[in-house]
C-alpha cells in the first residue's frame, strides 16, 4: 500500500483527507477538530515513510484558494467594521496580537529555538492554518535552497504542536474568566439587545394602529424612529389589503405588519398602538409571501432601493437569507449570488419577479471563471511584491496574503460593471473547504517523518508547554483587558479569542447567545490579515 501511495499522490491526498474529516467529526468532550484533523491525519501517515509526499503545486493551489475565498466573503464586513467600531476594535486586538508575538520571542530565548520552529510555534498557538502557509511560503521564497526543506518541516513541527493547546488553551482561558469575573450571560444579552440582534431572531407581528398622535405619520418618519431596525409588511385598510411605502402616511384603524427582532416590535407596539390578534399575514387571498433565489448576476451587488420593485410591482422584500442567517432588509441592503429574499407580493407579479432573481438553484452552482481567475491572478501578482520595512526587514505577502488583500477589497466592491466578484455562498464555501483540506492534508503527508523524529528525539514535550504559553497567556490577558478595562461584553470577547471554529462552538455554549458569533465575524478579517503578517515578520526578525 506504501508504494501504491508513492507512485500515486492523488490516491494519498484523498486517502488522508477521508480519514482525517472522519476524525474531525468525532466529537471529544463536546468539542470537534473539524477540518484541522486532517492536518493530524496527513502528520501520521507522512511518519510512516519519508518517501510520501504530494506536489508543491498542490499546496499553493489549496492555500490560495482557502485565503482567496475567505477574504472574499469577509470583505464588506472588514470595512464596514473598521468604519463603524472606530479604531479601538481594531487597536486592541492588533496589541493583543502583538503581545502574542512578544510571548513567542520569549520562548524563542527560553528554550533555544530557531526561527522556523518559533513562527510555527505562533502560527498553531493562535490555530491560524493561512499564517502557516504563509510562513512555509516565505521560507521557500527568502532561503537557501539546501535549507528550505529543513526550515519548512521545523515550522510544520511547531505549528502542530502548538495547535493542540491553541485550541483547548484557549477554551481552559474562557471558562476560568467568566466565573473569575462572574460573567452573566443573560444580563450581557439583554444589555446588548438592539442592534447586535437585528440579523437574528427576527419574527413578525401584526398590529393595529389606535394612538391618535401617529396619525398622518409617514412610514418613512417611523422607519427612521426605529433607526432601521423595522420593516413594514403589508397592511389593510378598510379591509383593503395594499403594500405601504415610505410616503405613506398612517391612519387609525389601519392593520400593519411589523417584521424585526422581539424587542424592537414591542416597543413599535407601544408607540403605535396594539397587537392584533389575527395575523394579516395569514390571509393570501390578494398577496403571497414567497422566497426567491438571487442567481441574476446583472442584480448581484446592487443595493435593494436601486431596483426600483415598487415603481415596477406591488412587492416588498422584508428578509434576505443569507446561509443560515436571516437579515432584516432595508434600501441599502446590497444583495449577492445566493441570498433568498422573502417577498410580499401579488400572485400575478411573481412570474416577472422569478426572472428579476432568477431564483434558480443551478445557476449558483456555476463560477465565473472571468472574475475568479483575474482575481486569483492579481492576488498571486500582488503576492510575489517584496515589501521592505525601516532597519531592512524585507517580506512578501506571498500566496497566503497576496490573495487575501485582494478579495477584501474587490469582496467590499462587489462588483464593477458587469464584472460580479463574488462568488455564491455555497460556491464559496465549497472552495474555502476543499482548499483548506489540500493544503492541510499535503503539509501534514510532507512533514509527518519529521514530526516523528522530533517527537521520538524528546523535545516535542518543550514546544508543547511553549505552545500553551503563548495561547493560553495570550488569551487571558485579552479576556480581562478586553472586559475590564475597554468594557468589551465578555461575550463578544470570546468570539474574538475564537480562532478556531471549536472554540466559537465551545464559546457559543458557555453563552446561549449569538454574541460569540458577531464578535468572531466582525474580527476574522483582521486577525487573519494581522497574523499572516506577524508570523512573517517575526521569522523575518529572528533570522
Amino acid at each position: 500500500m506504501i508504494e501504491a501511495f508513492k507512485s500515486s499522490p492523488v490516491l494519498l491526498l484523498f486517502v488522508v483527507s477521508a480519514i482525517g474529516y472522519w476524525i474531525g467529526n468525532i466529537p471529544i468532550r463536546g468539542a470537534k477538530l473539524g477540518v484541522a484533523a486532517v492536518l493530524f491525519a496527513g502528520l501520521a501517515v507522512g511518519a510512516v515513510d519519508p518517501g510520501l509526499a504530494v506536489p508543491d503545486i498542490i499546496i499553493v493551489l489549496g492555500l490560495s484558494m482557502f485565503v482567496y475565498t475567505i477574504g472574499l466573503s469577509s470583505g464588506p464586513s472588514f470595512f464596514s467594521t473598521f468604519r463603524a467600531q472606530g479604531l479601538r476594535n481594531f487597536a486592541f486586538i492588533i496589541v493583543m496580537l502583538g503581545l502574542s508575538a512578544l510571548i513567542t520571542i520569549g520562548m524563542y530565548f527560553l528554550f533555544d529555538l530557531d526561527a522556523a520552529t518559533a513562527a510555527g510555534l505562533l502560527a498553531g498557538s493562535s490555530t491560524n492554518t493561512a499564517s502557516l502557509a504563509g510562513l512555509l511560503d516565505l521560507i521557500q521564497l527568502s532561503q537557501p535552497a539546501e535549507l528550505q526543506e529543513a526550515m519548512s518541516n521545523a515550522a510544520v513541527v511547531g505549528y502542530s504542536l502548538s495547535y493542540p493547546m491553541g485550541v483547548l488553551g484557549v477554551m481552559f482561558a474562557i471558562n476560568i474568566m467568566q466565573k473569575w469575573l462572574n460573567i452573566d450571560y443573560k444580563q450581557e444579552a439583554a444589555q446588548q439587545a438592539g442592534d447586535l440582534f437585528t440579523s437574528e431572531n427576527i419574527t413578525r407581528k401584526t398590529i393595529v394602529i389606535t394612538n391618535p398622535e401617529m396619525e398622518r405619520k409617514t412610514i418613512r418618519a417611523i422607519f427612521q424612529h426605529f433607526q432601521h431596525r423595522l420593516v413594514f409588511g403589508r397592511m389593510q385598510r378598510s379591509g383593503i389589503d395594499e403594500l405601504p411605502n415610505m410616503d405613506t402616511r398612517l391612519q387609525l384603524g389601519d392593520r400593519l405588519v411589523l417584521v424585526g427582532n422581539a424587542k424592537t416590535i414591542d416597543e413599535a407596539i407601544v408607540l403605535l398602538g396594539r397587537a392584533d390578534v389575527k395575523e394579516l399575514s395569514y390571509d393570501r387571498s390578494s398577496y403571497d409571501v414567497r422566497r426567491l433565489f438571487v442567481s441574476n448576476p446583472n442584480i448581484a451587488g446592487e443595493k435593494i432601493a436601486s431596483l426600483n420593485l415598487t415603481e415596477k410591482f406591488s412587492t416588498i422584500i422584508t428578509r434576505v437569507q443569507r446561509g443560515d442567517v436571516d437579515l432584516l432588509a432595508s434600501g441599502n441592503t446590497v444583495l449577492e449570488l445566493g441570498d433568498r429574499v422573502l417577498l410580499v407580493a401579488r400572485r400575478t407579479d411573481f412570474d416577472e419577479l422569478k426572472k428579476l432573481f432568477g431564483n434558480s438553484y443551478e445557476a449558483l452552482n456555476h463560477i465565473n471563471l472571468l472574475s475568479f481567475g483575474s482575481d486569483m491572478a492579481l492576488g498571486l501578482l500582488l503576492g510575489m511584491v517584496t515589501f521592505t520595512l525601516p532597519g531592512g526587514v524585507s517580506f512578501n505577502l506571498g500566496f497566503a496574503g497576496g490573495p487575501l488583500i485582494v478579495a477584501l477589497i474587490l469582496g467590499a466592491l462587489r462588483r464593477t460593471g458587469p464584472i460580479v466578484w463574488t462568488l455564491p455562498f455555497g460556491a464559496n464555501l465549497v472552495l474555502r473547504q476543499l482548499g483548506l483540506i489540500l493544503l492541510l492534508a499535503s503539509i501534514g503527508i510532507r512533514s509527518g517523518h519529521t514530526f516523528l523524529n522530533t517527537i521520538l528525539a524528546g523535545g516535542g514535550g518543550w514546544l508543547f508547554l511553549a505552545g500553551t504559553i503563548i495561547a493560553t497567556g495570550t488569551a487571558f490577558i485579552t479576556l480581562w483587558l478586553g472586559y475590564r478595562w475597554l468594557r468589551i461584553p465578555f461575550g463578544l470577547l470570546t468570539g474574538m479569542v475564537a480562532t478556531q471554529p471549536a472554540i466559537l462552538e465551545h464559546a457559543l455554549h458557555q453563552a446561549g447567545n449569538k454574541l460569540p458569533t458577531l464578535g468572531y465575524t466582525l474580527i476574522l478579517p483582521i486577525v487573519l490579515i494581522t497574523k499572516i503578517l506577524f508570523v512573517q515578520l517575526l521569522f523575518a526578525f529572528l533570522s
